[in-house]
């Protein structure tokens, strides 16, 4: 397999930068998930994470999210190192899984405040960033009602809410468009670019559908648990000589295993 990565991987974070993975290696007995994956995201910054099923991505949400621990390699968060200090770093992040996590009994209210509370934050505080939130994201007509009463667009929008409520620097979006209708997937994007554009917050946003990454300040594209590419979309379609950034992928991923 021929790999082409466009920016070297990172050999040191800088002050801005907001999420450093340096030669992470993982393994699951014989099966390498990720194989030496270097990169780095700065702050202010929209990092589309793309690649097929079984490319790595779960496994490199997983390590981001401290649920597990590298076999080597580094991975810093907002310049702090995850396995020496996990608290402090993880402190710094804010997740929406693939799977939906709210309690489905609570109203939204309820689901924002118990997350709050995990998280430590003052009651004065807590109901500030809870009604700024549900201002932000058109929720407050549906504060009060039951989370499963809700659409699948509104509990995603429930759960980014609750992902920012501790004021994380760097966002990380895990296949959060999955079962969503078109119009959904749409508002959830054009939310999460405000974040980046607004207040500056760096996003992994990790997905298989390449429609979703168009805007993206940079572009990973990982297979077999190595980083194939690291740049802005427009330079895959100008390596590839393609219009649509779908066709590229498939056009760059396919050559990259002959």
């Amino acid at each position: 397999m021929n790999i082409l990565q466009i920016h070297p991987a990172p050999s040191a974070g800088t002050r801005d930068t907001a999420l450093l993975v340096q030669g992470v290696c993982k393994s699951y007995g014989r099966n390498k998930a990720l194989d030496g994956l270097g990169f780095s995201l700065r702050a202010g910054q929209w990092g589309a994470l793309l690649g097929e099923n079984g490319a790595g991505k779960s496994t490199l949400v997983q390590l981001l999210c401290g649920l597990f621990t590298p076999d080597q390699g580094r991975i810093e968060l907002m310049g702090l190192d995850l396995a020496a200090r996990p608290c402090e770093a993880l402190a710094r992040l804010g997740v929406v899984f693939q799977q939906p996590t709210l309690d489905l009994d609570l109203s939204v209210l309820d689901n924002l405040r118990y997350h709050a509370g995990l998280h430590g934050l003052a009651p004065g505080l807590a109901r500030r960033r809870i009604d700024e939130g549900l201002a932000w994201a058109d929720l407050e007509p549906v504060a009060r009602a039951a989370a499963r009463t809700l659409s699948g667009g509104n509990r995603r929008k429930v759960e980014l809410v609750r992902a920012l409520l501790h004021a994380p620097r760097l966002l990380l979006m895990d296949e959060a468009t999955v079962g969503l209708d078109p119009a959904s997937r749409q508002q959830l994007l054009e939310l999460v670019e405000r974040l980046v554009r607004e207040q500056g917050l760096c996003v992994l946003w990790t997905t298989h559908w390449v429609q979703e990454v168009v805007r993206a300040d940079a572009l990973l594209v990982l297979q077999q648990g190595r980083l194939l590419f690291s740049a802005p979309p427009v330079e895959l379609l100008a390596l590839t000589g393609t219009s649509e950034l779908e066709q590229a992928f498939l056009h760059f991923t396919r050559r990259s295993w002959r």
